[in-house]
């Protein structure tokens, strides 16, 4: 997995961006207006072979790839820049894939800088007047006609400014009203120019990408030095937490416009849908990202003294030359299931990759060969994603193969697996069908007891675990704390001969039903600060004065409310030192590895798509409906945007690349398009959904109950929110 650019890409990256940030400050931005073309820039640009990027070598270009477009538009798009560069890109390449020696010249002129050359979009014999992306400045215009591709050559008179939304260089042109040449003819001219028009979808997807990103730059940095209330106003979380969801929806963005160049490149079967889909969510994303950024601003974001303004029109103005960008998420819903064919650009070379290795590859065939092996009709019979699908025998097997702590350190005894190998295997169990809490947080307390037990704990209680014959349950939160975990009251009490009483209620101690022992935090100060006077236990629910009632939830799941009256238990069973319970509970980050919820919006998906081909709407398959197509894309484009958040939050731990919250920004981005997605496929599949009936309706009825409380447990979503806008965007703090 690879998430960096190479070393050349980004020397490239950062001369156009020194470059950009000279000539296309916002001062150059407005100057620009109202035609909204620089034409030093646009020399300059040329002079750094910028128009050359995608033309080929023998053509007189750079003859680079797809993705190094990408890194020069997400640049273009950060600041603005005055010019129709996704168009000029793709009909450069055009010209030079199409036009051979009859259009050298043109070709020649345009990687120069001394002329503009762009594209339209429709076909000339069905729509021969549109609105042309630069039309203002390009006295050139590639098009189809039918059955050839045509260059119209489109004289300054015919080319009128308008007054626009963003002061770009449109214009609307008759492109049946000015003299053509036929460029080529047939199929395969027809595709490459339809290729064209998909690699303007990535190209401005990526702008859009870092228009995006500097309009929530430019709104943290407001955040960060406007008061209200005596207050800076990036403390109140109705301004930081908004913040927070959609720079999560911008980074999905750009991962999804990486992806689909993967894609290209690997030749995978729903490049097309990628595509579309990259264009949409990117269109959306940046939409609300300069909307809630010129929020942030107040009454000062109407007005033009400040520069946000400019990003709010440019996110929208780029975009829409092409036309509606949800048209792109329908074109999306009949690429992935109905079979569209889409016409691919060439990738070139692409340095990033998604894909998780042979090791990871390697688990995953032996958890499906144990499966295979040792697991019996009846054993998945009891599968269930809560602690209620614990089966103790399958427990033992798993151990006794080394498969049931995967995450946890060799020397502890675990498999000692890499976080990318963890996620294949998590993959696999789910692909099975069985999940295990129970050895998730098994694993955490064995590694807390390994670096912070007594000897005497250790060997009463690892073998056991180890063993997979007994699991372990958490004694965090209390009914009057959820979230807010150093706010335990429980108390623990030293007795004159050095053991502890512990007194008190846990809430939500999932598990205790089945377990042996719970990690317990415990208030053994009361005096100092709410986080200095906690404690760790290991406390065995057997013990007397220990009682478990069970609290039973809507998502078909137990959990417990636990009761702790007078319940002794020996020094040599606490963990760390007296009041260091924080330190303690750090050992768990050990096995963070920024997990999140793809791997049930994947199952969740599957069963949609398996449900929508059962139901019958007006007398055909519902999933050949497009408005059901579309939906369908829709959670795979959430999906896909989930996982790759969150296998960037992997690859930055293991490489030990700087991490800006990206842990928390794959639980709570996952956790609540799993939310989202679960309500509209309960929705779309509906009245069928609403029964529990084996199959496909019975796995989005559960779906939709699961995802309740994925946003809630593991830190709420409003905790990880505030991570991620202090961590990710510079906030102040929004806790006291």
């Amino acid at each position: 997995m690879n998430f960096d650019l190479t070393d050349d890409q980004e020397m490239m990256r950062d001369m156009f961006a020194r470059f950009l940030d000279e000539h296309s400050s916002m001062a150059r931005v407005r100057a620009a207006a109202p035609t909204g073309f620089d034409s030093a820039l646009w020399q300059g640009l040329a002079e750094l072979g910028a128009l050359s990027i995608r033309v080929p070598e023998e053509a007189g270009g750079l003859g680079l790839g797809l993705f190094d477009a990408t890194i020069l538009m997400e640049e273009a798009g950060r600041t603005l820049a005055s010019g129709p560069l996704a168009e000029a890109l793709v009909a450069a390449r055009l010209l030079a894939q199409l036009g051979g020696e009859a259009t050298a010249d043109l070709l020649g002129r345009v990687l120069a800088g001394d002329a503009v050359a762009s594209f339209a979009f429709e076909d000339v014999a069905d729509t021969p007047v549109q609105w042309i992306g630069g039309g203002l400045v390009a006295e050139a215009v590639l098009a189809r006609s039918d059955n050839d591709i045509i260059l119209v050559t489109v004289p300054a008179e015919a080319r009128k400014a308008e007054d626009n939304l963003a002061s770009t260089p449109i214009a609307e042109i008759d492109l049946s009203a000015h003299p053509r040449t036929v460029l080529a003819s047939g199929a395969e001219a027809l595709a490459t120019f339809a290729a064209g028009i998909e690699e303007w979808k990535l190209l401005i997807a990526a702008g859009l990408a870092g228009i995006g990103r500097e309009a929530l730059k430019l709104a943290a940095a407001y955040a960060c030095e406007r008061k209200q209330f005596d207050q800076y106003i990036g403390q109140f979380q109705a301004i930081s937490h908004p913040l927070a969801d959609i720079l999560c929806e911008i980074d999905g963005g750009k991962f999804l416009v990486w992806k689909a160049i993967r894609d290209l490149a690997d030749g995978a079967p729903e490049t097309g849908g990628a595509i579309s889909i990259a264009a949409w969510w990117n269109a959306n994303s940046a939409a609300k990202a300069v909307a809630q950024s010129l929020h942030t601003f107040g009454g000062y974001g109407l007005t033009t003294e400040y520069d946000i303004f400019l990003y709010n029109l440019r996110a929208k103005a780029w975009p829409l030359i092409g036309g509606d960008p949800q048209r792109w998420l329908d074109e999306a819903g009949r690429r992935l299931y109905a079979a569209e064919a889409a016409a691919l650009p060439d990738a070139g070379p692409m340095p990033v990759d998604f894909d998780l290795g042979e090791a990871a590859q390697t688990i995953k065939d032996e958890i499906n060969a144990f499966f295979a092996a040792n697991v019996t009709p009846e054993m998945r019979a009891t599968f269930h994603y809560s602690w209620e699908g614990y089966n103790p025998e399958l427990n033992r097997k798993l151990a006794a193969q080394n498969l049931l702590y995967l995450g946890l350190p060799k020397d502890v005894g675990g498999r000692g697996l890499s976080a990318y190998e963890k996620t294949a295997a998590m993959d696999a169990f789910e692909e099975q069908g069985y999940n295990n809490p129970a050895a998730n947080v098994t694993q955490m307390v064995s590694l807390i007891i390994h670096r912070f037990g007594t000897d005497e704990l250790k060997q009463a209680v690892l073998p056991e675990i180890m063993r997979g014959e007994v699991i372990c349950s958490l004694g965090y939160s209390e009914p009057g704390s959820g979230s807010d975990v150093f706010a335990a009251q429980c108390r623990a009490t030293q007795e004159a001969d050095g053991s502890w009483r512990i007194d008190g209620t846990k809430m939500f101690t999932s598990g205790a039903n089945l377990s042996t022992y719970v990690l317990m935090l415990c208030r053994t100060n009361p005096d100092v600060a709410k986080h200095k006077g906690l404690t760790m236990f290991i406390v065995p629910l057997k013990a007397d004065g220990v009682t478990v009632q069970p609290v039973h939830t809507f998502q078909d799941e137990r959990t417990n409310i636990t009761f702790y009256d007078g319940v002794r238990i020996p020094d040599s069973w606490r963990l760390g030192e007296i009041d260091g319970g924080v330190r303690t509970m750090s050992a768990s980050l050990e096995l963070e590895h920024g997990g999140g919820f793809a791997k049930y919006q994947r199952k969740m998906l599957q069963a949609g798509e398996a449900l929508c081909r059962e139901l019958i709407h007006r007398g055909k398959p519902l999933i050949e409906d497009g408005g059901a197509q579309a939906r369908l894309a829709r959670t795979a484009a959430n999906l896909w945007a989930s996982e790759l958040i969150t296998y960037r939050a992997q690859w930055v731990m293991s490489e030990k690349k700087p991490n800006h919250a990206y842990g928390p920004m794959a639980k709570m981005f996952s956790s609540e398009k799993f939310l989202s997605d679960a309500r509209d496929l309960l929705d779309l599949t509906a009245p069928a959904s609403l029964s529990k009936r084996k199959g496909p309706a019975e796995e989005i009825n559960m779906f939709y109950r699961h995802a309740q409380g994925s946003t809630i447990y593991g830190g709420t979503s409003e905790v990880h929110r505030s991570m991620i806008a202090e961590k990710g965007l510079g906030l102040p703090r929004t806790r006291a």
